[in-house]
């Protein structure tokens, strides 16, 4: 079985590819390592973890910011 051509692909399919390690989530945001991982773990930033690797979607990364971004226009 092959898979399909890139072409047939989904954008959201395409997007769920794209992963950022801690690092360069760190380059990023210009923040430091204790400050991603504090992210991570309180679940404003989703990841996925394979094996002992943390990897973030970039998506989420996005979609992080935008909430971010929404929440100091309310205020």
């Amino acid at each position: 079985m092959t898979s399909p051509p890139p072409t047939v692909l989904g954008t959201e399919a395409v997007r769920v590819l794209d992963l950022l390690t801690v690092p360069q989530v760190m380059a990023r945001l210009q923040l430091g390592r204790s400050a991603v991982y504090d992210l991570l773990r309180s679940g404003q930033l989703a990841s996925i973890t394979l094996g002992r690797a943390r990897r973030i979607p970039t998506h989420a990364l996005t979609d992080f910011i935008h909430a971010r971004l929404e929440q100091e226009a309310a205020s």
